[in-house]
């Protein structure tokens, strides 16, 4: 060990440690953080993040474990109870794992691990704390954006230090580079390169602290590194090896390197000690920057009502009325986790890091990463349209930014790094959706940015555009119908927009190709199923198998896949050739059982029958019984899965959180509508489950939704008003919503025989 200023190393994860909130002192505001139990989601497959963070935030700062599989996507599982840090840096609800930078640990002795309980954390929206026995330890974390603040109650010691690891990661991630420097007594910066899911991360930090640094010290962290993993190998499923490698940190990867970063204090007596950590994409300067803006004093405790305040005010965008007080619990829980992400990339000044690697500066919106785009599209931007109208303005014109830097849009971004992650152009019905509600984008930037992005060579669009389809056997890594129907989807939607620009030509091009998913019909199975160049199907053909991306679906079966054509419910219908085949076959999948055979993805989960709401390809299709009439059936089947599949525990989500797609789901459900088509803003409804609610649309406008007669029996809508006028549709567009007003449903406890059933009547 030797005293050192400056310090070259493979990086890893920062802990930041916050307090409990006081109560919002707004009186505009109701206060509904109250409501938020973070744990839900934590155990299970939810991978949700638990710490602290505020709306829309960079900075997660929160706990870290080891990671043992799969459900670490996050940095943290409920079952687990040993901590080896507080990083600043987290993914929520993702089927992959990553970040986990910049790590902080509190130590009074040798130990660089802790063993903790649940009876001794503290969490709420905004704050996390945690004691830390072993170490005698309390340790406290709040956020803003960009900054991370922590506390430390000390007890007397000669050994009070904190470890900066920048070596550790979660998932994926990697450590390929870092620089820790101590500035002056109480100042320490540095950086972190990293390759991950993302292949190429740089996170810049500044530490500030209360007490001044007595010594500054480095040790070899591979020492230590051998000697906890070589203990703690993960042995994965079958299930788990495509997404994750066979141990936590190859050995190779650690050299002498590979060090700890360790500031020793004066606790003479026992007390706190506070630290300030600033973080950018762009610069150290820049997170020095960050930190001075969004804390420039020592006030704690203003920095957790801060952040309850930041949390209240997103929450109040929808009230809810109940006497429900689990449905309560689900509902604002839910709303918490769909902000999370997108998350800012960018600083107080402007910079950001775009996705060519170099430096710009926005002008005009906040840079945004962190888009789960195919999850996401589904519900969680349809919800971001009614309730979040900055935000979105501010997605769809990161999104153009980051067409500029990469020459497409996003697939899935993380970090400035184009992921490729998941099928199909997901990023096209986001913008599509955008650009027909008529928000602030360029719709023209935004038709050529939709326009070249779909007819590029990458990813199969070559064969879809040399065949018409994509056929299984010129693709070798397979998926072949999941990506078809997600390309299909999209192409409608670049279809819209260039119909509502007047290029007549480019519209017709791109409707034809967006009805591409009949090739893969199967009229005597009515399946969706792999097709050749030769127009064969493949065989054999088993619906139920579902084998980990080396299938002809993503995630997924032909029962599940077979209705991924929200863009075009009708034509779906057809292929089916009668209303009658088609409900008939969509009962069905709510009812039949089969093996989805042993390499089956895990993301397949939250079964009814072989409808799997724990995985996005099935989210829409409750909502598709309107199109033919029995808008009922959506209403009881939603009402199943709202009461059945989401509660409040730490196991309380039946698959990943998706970055806020299962939430959202559950938010625009509970509402009682959902948009199906991927743009355009037209929501079906379903069956509203409060009495009440009342959305903030921007404006100054309010949106009232009022279920007459609500109840777990009376699930069914029987007539319904708008602005107190009769309403007979089973849909609602999105400028009857964003004008304001006033939807009323009359519920019932049995099927209405006319209401939404006439043809002039449905979506």
């Amino acid at each position: 060990m030797k005293v050192l200023n400056t310090l070259f190393a493979s990086a890893c994860l920062l802990g930041v440690f916050a307090c409990s909130a006081p109560k919002d002192s707004d009186p505009s505001l109701e206060n509904l953080t109250q409501y938020v139990d973070p744990y839900i989601g934590t155990g299970g497959h939810g991978h949700v993040f638990l710490g602290a963070n505020v709306p829309f935030g960079f900075v997660q700062l929160g706990p870290t474990q080891y990671t043992q599989g799969w459900d670490w996507c996050s940095g943290y599982h409920y079952s687990d109870s040993t901590l080896v840090g507080f990083s600043h840096l987290h993914l929520s609800g993702t089927g992959i794992g990553d970040l986990g930078d910049i790590t902080f640990l509190p130590v009074t002795n040798d130990k660089r691990e802790y063993r903790f309980s649940h009876e001794q954390e503290k969490v709420k929206p905004g704050y996390y704390s945690v004691v830390l026995p072993e170490a005698n330890v309390t340790v406290e974390l709040t956020a803003t954006q960009r900054t991370g603040f922590h506390r430390y109650q000390f007890p007397a010691s000669e050994q009070a230090k904190i470890v900066i690891d920048l070596l550790r990661g979660i998932g994926w991630d990697e450590a390929q580079k870092g620089f820790l420097q101590q500035e002056n007594d109480t100042v320490v910066s540095g950086y972190r390169i990293s390759k991950g899911w993302a292949n190429h991360q740089q996170v810049y930090f500044t530490a500030v602290f209360s007490k001044p640094i007595k010594e500054f010290r480095i040790s070899d962290g591979a020492s230590v590194y051998k000697k906890e993993d070589t203990t703690r190998k993960v042995v994965l499923t079958d299930k788990e090896a495509a997404r994750f490698r066979e141990s936590f940190v190859k050995q190779d990867t650690l050299t002498s390197a590979t060090t700890f970063g360790e500031l020793s204090f004066d606790f003479a007596e026992a007390g706190d000690l506070y630290v300030k950590v600033g973080l950018s994409p762009v610069s150290i300067e820049n997170a020095r920057l960050n930190m001075e803006a969004e804390i420039p004093g020592w006030d704690f405790e203003k920095t957790i009502a801060d952040a309850d305040k930041a949390w209240n005010t997103e929450l109040n965008k929808i009230q809810i009325k109940t006497t429900n007080e689990k449905d309560k619990r689900i509902f604002y829980t839910a709303l918490y986790h769909s902000l999370f992400a997108p998350s800012l990339f960018g600083d107080v000044n402007g910079d950001y890091r775009g996705s060519d690697g170099e430096v710009r500066h926005n002008v005009g919106f906040r840079n945004f990463t962190t888009f789960s785009l195919w999850d996401t599209y589904r519900a969680a931007h349809p919800l971001a349209t009614l309730i979040h109208p900055q935000e979105s303005n501010d997605y769809g014109k990161a999104m153009l930014a980051i067409f500029n830097e990469q020459g497409k849009l996003p697939v899935w971004h993380l970090m400035g790094n184009e992921t490729n992650c998941m099928v199909g152009n997901p990023g096209i019905p986001v913008l599509a959706d955008l650009v027909l509600k008529g928000y602030d984008i360029d719709p023209e930037a935004a038709f050529q940015a939709m326009k070249t992005s779909a007819l590029l060579e990458e990813r199969s669009l070559g064969l879809l555009k040399e065949y018409g389809y994509i056929p299984y056997d010129k693709e070798p890594s397979n998926e072949t119908v999941a990506k078809a129907l997600e390309y299909a989807l999209a192409d409608w939607c670049v279809a819209q927009v260039a119909r509502q620009l007047g290029r007549t030509d480019e519209s017709d091009y791109f409707l034809k190709r967006s009805q591409s998913y009949s090739h893969y019909f199967d009229k005597e199975s009515r399946f969706m199923r792999a097709v050749s160049s030769e127009g064969k199907f493949r065989e054999p053909f088993n619906p139920f198998h579902a084998a980990h991306r080396v299938n002809d679906y993503t995630e997924g079966n032909a029962w599940q896949y077979t209705w991924l054509v929200p863009h075009d419910v009708h034509g779906l219908v057809d292929l089916f050739g009668s209303e009658e085949a088609f409900i008939g076959k969509l009962d069905s999948l709510f009812t039949v059982e089969g093996d989805l055979g042993e390499h089956a993805s895990p993301d397949i989960s939250g079964l009814v029958g072989q409808y799997a709401h724990g995985n996005e390809p099935s989210h829409h299709i409750i909502y598709m019984y309107p199109y033919v009439g029995q808008p009922w059936k959506t209403a009881e089947k939603a009402r199943y899965v709202l009461d059945s599949l989401y509660w409040d525990a730490p196991d309380g989500l039946c698959g990943n959180e998706d970055v806020g797609q299962m939430s959202a789901w559950y938010l625009l459900s509970s509402l009682g509508f959902y948009q199906v088509a991927p743009a355009g803003g037209v929501y079906v409804f379903g069956s509203p489950l409060f009495d009440a609610a009342t959305l903030q649309v921007g404006d100054g406008k309010t949106f009232r939704i009022i279920a007459h007669d609500q109840s777990k029996k009376n699930v069914y809508i029987q007539r319904a008003k708008l602005n107190g006028k009769e309403y007979t549709k089973s849909y609602i567009t999105y400028p009857d919503i964003k004008a304001g007003g006033t939807l009323e449903f009359f519920l019932g406890n049995q099927p209405s025989a006319t209401f939404g059933v006439a043809k002039e009547d449905r979506p």
